[in-house]
C-alpha cells in the first residue's frame, strides 16, 4: 500500500474497514486513496491539507506527489503558497521579462526547475516548483547579486515547458542578433523588408511549426514580446519567443510573400502564399488584424496532401464509410456535413470531392476561400467586393451545366434555396451546416426558411463530425476510469471493458496525444424519414425512427473508437457529450 494511505490509516483519518471493503470489490492497491476522495469518505481538499501540512513538517518531500496523478500539483502548490503568504503564479497569464531570463546561465534554471520572470525597482520575482528548496534560492541570489529576490511558486510542468522556449529562443539567437544588425546598417524600409535574415527566420518558424504537426501558425505582438504559437491537435502550444523589435520586418515580409498591402496596419487583409519546406510543397492562407499592440497573423498550413486524403483514411469507421458513399452515389439530391468550426469538415468535403472527380463530369465548387487546388474541378472564389457571394455564383454554375456542387458551407437562406433546388432539378450537392448533430440540420433548414416538402424531396444524406485526439502509441497505457465516469456510459460499453490513456512522453510533447481523427455519424435519409420530414415531425420522431432503422449516434461511434484504443474516454466525454 502507498505510503500516504498508510499513514491516513495510521492516525485514524480513513478506516480499515473501507479500504478492505474496496481491496475486496477488485480496487487496485495503489488507487485506494483515489476511490476514498471519488466515494466522499474523505474529500480532496481535507487530503491536500493533509499532504501540505506534512510537507510543511519535513515529514513528505514535495516529490511525493508525482506518484499519485489523481492529486493535481497545482492544486496542492496554490494551498502550499497560501499558508507560506507567497504567491502562486500562473506563466501563462503573464507576459514575462525575457531579457531578464537571459542574464542567468540556462543550465543553473534547469538545474533548480527556477525561472525568473518579472523585476520592480525592489526585487526580482523568482518562480521556484519547490518553494522549499532553499539551496535553489541561495544559487538563485547569487546569480542576481544586485537586488533581492522575491520568492514566487509555479507547476514543474509550466516551469519546464518555458524554460524549453528559453532554449529554443538561444537557438535562433544568432540569427536574430543577425537581422538586427542587418537593420541597423540598412536605412530605407524597402530594404529592410529585403533582409536575407529575416527569410531565413521565416522558414525556421516553418520549419519547426510544420515539424510540430501545427495546423495554424499565430504570430502575436504583446507589450513585450512576439510570440508565435502553433496549434498542433485543436490545441495551441508556444512555439517561439521573440523580442518586440524583431515583429515589424517579421511581419512586414510575411505580408509582401501574401502580396497585401505593408502599409495597411488598421484594416485586416487576407492572403496567400506557397513555398517548399523541406522537400514538400506547402500553401499558406494568411490573415492579419489589427490588435493592441500591432497586427495579429494567422497563417492556416494548406498539406496538398491533405486534399487527396480519403475518407477512410481520416478516420471514418467501415460502416459511416459505407452508408456515406451509398449517399454520395445518388444521382441528383443534397448531401450534408454538419459539426462546429474545427471539425475537419471541408477536408471531408475534400474527401468527398475525390470520390466524385471523374473526366466524364463537370464538377464545380464554390469556397470562401478555395483552400486546396483540384485537378479536373472548377473551383470559383467567393469575392464580395466585387459582388460575387456564395449565392450569386451558384446562380451562375448552374448555367455552366454541372453534374456536381460543392458548396463551401451554407451561410443563408438565399443559398440555401438554391442549392435544394439544384438538388431537386437533378443536380448532386454536398455543402456544410453548422449544427451539433445530424437531426438538428433538419429543423436548422426549416428556421432558415425552407419548406418541409422542399427539405424532404432534396435530402440524400447528413454526416456529423467531430475531431478527437489520437492516444500516443509511445506512452499508451491501460487507465483505470473512475467509477462516476463509467456510470455515464455504462449502457454502451461491454462488461470489464478496457480503456487507454497517454502518460505523456517527449514524442507528444507530454500530451498523451498525438494526430487527431474523425467520430461521426451518418443519417441517410429513407422513405419513412422522409415522409416524417415532409410532415413536420419533431426532432424526437425523427431520432426514433433513424435508430429503428441502425442509425449510430456520434457518441455511441465515439465510445466505439475509445473500446478500440484509438483515443481516451476522457477525450470522447469533452467532445462529444
Amino acid at each position: 500500500m502507498d505510503r500516504i494511505t498508510s499513514d491516513l490509516l495510521e492516525n485514524g483519518s480513513i478506516m480499515k474497514r473501507q479500504v478492505d471493503r474496496l481491496l475486496a470489490n477488485g480496487v487496485d492497491p495503489s488507487l485506494i486513496l483515489r476511490d476514498i476522495t471519488l466515494s466522499g469518505f474523505m474529500t480532496m481538499d481535507r487530503l491536500v491539507r493533509y499532504i501540505v501540512e506534512k510537507i510543511r513538517d519535513g515529514v513528505y518531500e514535495l516529490s511525493i506527489i508525482d506518484d499519485y496523478d489523481y492529486i493535481k500539483e497545482d492544486v496542492v502548490l496554490k494551498r502550499l503558497a497560501s499558508e507560506m503568504n507567497i504567491p502562486f503564479i500562473d506563466l501563462d497569464s503573464i507576459d514575462m521579462d525575457y531579457q531578464l531570463i537571459e542574464k542567468a546561465p540556462l543550465a543553473q534554471l534547469k538545474k533548480h526547475n527556477a525561472l525568473p520572470v518579472y523585476q520592480d525597482d525592489l526585487s526580482i520575482t523568482v518562480v521556484f516548483s519547490d518553494p522549499l528548496n532553499i539551496d535553489a534560492q541561495e544559487v538563485m541570489q547569487r546569480l542576481f547579486p544586485r537586488k533581492p529576490i522575491s520568492i514566487a511558486v509555479a507547476t514543474k510542468k509550466q516551469i519546464a515547458s518555458y524554460l524549453f522556449k528559453v532554449e529554443l529562443k538561444d537557438s535562433v539567437k544568432g540569427l536574430v542578433g543577425k537581422i538586427r544588425d542587418e537593420l541597423n546598417s540598412i536605412a530605407s524600409l524597402e530594404e529592410q523588408q529585403e533582409a536575407s535574415s529575416i527569410l531565413l527566420l521565416i522558414d525556421v518558424i516553418l520549419k519547426t511549426c510544420i515539424h510540430g504537426r501545427a495546423s495554424d501558425i499565430h504570430i502575436e505582438p504583446t507589450e513585450k514580446n512576439c510570440v508565435v504559437r502553433g496549434r498542433v491537435d485543436g490545441k495551441l502550444a508556444e512555439m517561439f519567443i521573440f523580442e518586440k523589435d524583431i515583429y515589424p520586418p517579421l511581419a512586414s515580409r510575411l505580408k509582401l510573400l501574401s502580396n497585401l498591402d505593408i502599409a495597411e496596419k488598421r484594416k485586416p487583409q487576407d492572403g496567400r502564399f506557397s513555398t517548399m519546406v523541406g522537400s514538400a510543397e506547402y500553401d499558406f492562407r494568411i490573415s492579419t488584424l489589427p490588435i493592441l499592440y500591432g497586427e495579429s497573423i494567422v497563417m492556416r498550413v494548406l498539406d496538398k496532401q491533405k486534399a487527396l486524403v480519403k475518407l477512410e483514411d481520416a478516420g471514418m469507421d467501415t460502416e459511416s464509410y459505407h452508408k456515406f458513399l451509398k449517399g454520395l452515389e445518388s444521382p441528383y439530391g443534397i448531401i450534408l456535413v454538419t459539426g462546429p468550426t474545427g471539425s475537419g469538415k471541408t477536408t471531408t468535403l475534400y474527401g468527398a470531392l475525390n470520390e466524385l472527380r471523374d473526366v466524364r463530369d463537370k464538377v464545380i465548387t464554390v469556397e470562401d476561400p478555395v483552400e486546396y487546388r483540384m485537378n479536373l474541378i472548377q473551383q470559383v472564389q467567393v469575392n464580395p467586393k466585387v459582388g460575387l457571394s456564395f449565392a450569386d455564383a451558384l446562380r451562375s454554375i448552374l448555367r455552366q451545366d454541372p453534374d456536381k456542387i460543392m458548396i463551401g458551407e451554407i451561410r443563408d437562406q438565399e443559398t440555401l434555396e438554391i442549392a435544394i433546388k439544384a438538388a431537386l432539378t437533378g443536380h448532386l450537392v454536398i455543402s456544410t451546416l453548422h449544427t451539433n448533430d445530424s437531426i438538428s440540420a433538419i429543423p436548422r433548414m426549416v428556421d432558415m426558411g425552407i419548406e418541409e416538402y422542399l427539405i424532404s424531396g432534396a435530402l440524400v444524406a447528413i454526416q456529423a463530425q467531430r475531431l478527437v485526439r489520437k492516444i500516443c502509441p509511445n506512452c499508451k497505457t491501460e487507465e483505470k476510469v473512475p467509477p462516476s465516469a463509467l456510470e455515464e456510459i455504462k449502457d454502451f460499453i461491454p462488461e470489464n471493458a478496457k480503456f487507454f490513456v497517454g502518460k505523456g512522453c517527449k514524442e507528444c510533447n507530454e500530451t498523451g496525444y498525438m494526430g487527431r481523427e474523425m467520430i461521426c455519424e451518418v443519417l441517410n435519409i429513407t422513405e419513412a424519414l422522409s415522409s416524417l420530414i415532409a410532415k413536420g415531425a419533431s426532432k424526437d420522431s425523427l431520432l426514433e425512427q433513424a435508430l429503428s432503422e441502425g442509425f449510430i449516434p456520434i457518441f455511441r461511434n465515439g465510445i466505439q473508437k475509445a473500446l478500440d484504443g484509438v483515443t481516451s474516454i476522457e477525450e470522447i466525454l469533452r467532445v462529444a457529450k
